[in-house]
């Protein structure tokens, strides 16, 4: 074999085998499949109607593409209020994550205890936040406070799944070296998991704040305090221009938080 046959060959691309290529057709067709199920049930055969009913969403778009800014002031205000609500949400959830992420790592926590932690958070993440948002509002009224209470279960759950997995692949070099010194269970922990996961936990902790900057626009539609109730009447009132000035403070506040975020992550690498 010459030097370029052998070249050749060394830069053929690896060959899968058949079992494993048959797995991918049945992967992707079963979707495709599915897709196609389905398309009916999510009533897509309605998309003729956005040529049909074009003169509505003009009328609609002449309004919200002229944004009212007259009472600008009253706009910022609630979208701090709403970023509040989120870095109280987010801070909370954090709290809750740690000690529930710990518990639901496989290479710290026995099986007994680390299998009902990640049921629990199952749950958890499970209840979309409007729920959450619903029971709070019953149990201690509308307002800010079940904004942040339902964003704190909501993406505590998250988090504390997304610590989980940041636990379970640490070197385990630093753990068995603080073990060896004869450190206590707690030590090992604080001294060989923490180090090499805080930064790792610190970027989680950023994306899900920005997550829920949104999350708690949207939980201000059913009194959960914030930008998202002045959103809903805005629209219920047909006042669009006033929506399209809404739209325009909540965009210009995620992408100063979404900057500041990746200020902050590029520092952690």
């Amino acid at each position: 074999m010459t030097a370029q046959q052998s070249s050749g060959a060394a830069l053929s691309p690896p060959i899968r085998p058949l079992t494993a290529r048959l797995f991918d057709l049945v992967v992707w067709g079963g979707v495709i499949l599915l897709l196609l199920v389905s398309a009916d049930a999510v009533g897509l055969r309605r998309a003729a109607l956005l040529v049909t009913h074009s003169e509505n969403m003009q009328t609609f778009l002449r309004e919200f593409l002229r944004p009212d800014f007259s009472i600008w002031k009253t706009y910022v205000g609630m979208m701090w209020l709403t970023i509040e609500i989120a870095l109280w949400g987010t801070a909370l959830a954090i709290l809750i994550a740690i000690p529930l992420g710990l518990l639901a790592a496989r290479n710290v926590m026995p099986l007994w205890v680390q299998q009902p932690v990640r049921r629990l958070l199952d749950l958890l993440r499970s209840v979309p936040d409007l729920v959450l948002g619903t029971i709070f509002i019953v149990a201690v009224g509308p307002g800010p406070f079940t904004g942040v209470l339902a964003l704190a279960i909501n993406t505590g759950g998250v988090l504390a799944k997304l610590f989980s997995e940041a636990v379970e692949q640490i070197e385990r070099g630093p753990v068995e070296g603080v073990r060896a010194t004869g450190a206590a269970p707690m030590h090992e922990v604080v001294w060989g998991v923490m180090p090499q996961v805080a930064p790792l936990w610190t970027s989680y902790a950023l994306y899900r704040f920005e997550s829920s900057a949104r999350a708690a626009t949207v939980l201000g539609l059913i009194g959960a305090g914030g930008i998202g109730q002045t959103l809903i009447d805005s629209i219920n009132g047909f006042e669009y221009s006033q929506t399209g000035a809404i739209v325009v403070v909540v965009v210009v506040a995620v992408t100063c938080i979404d900057l500041l975020s990746q200020i902050i992550r590029s520092r952690l690498i």
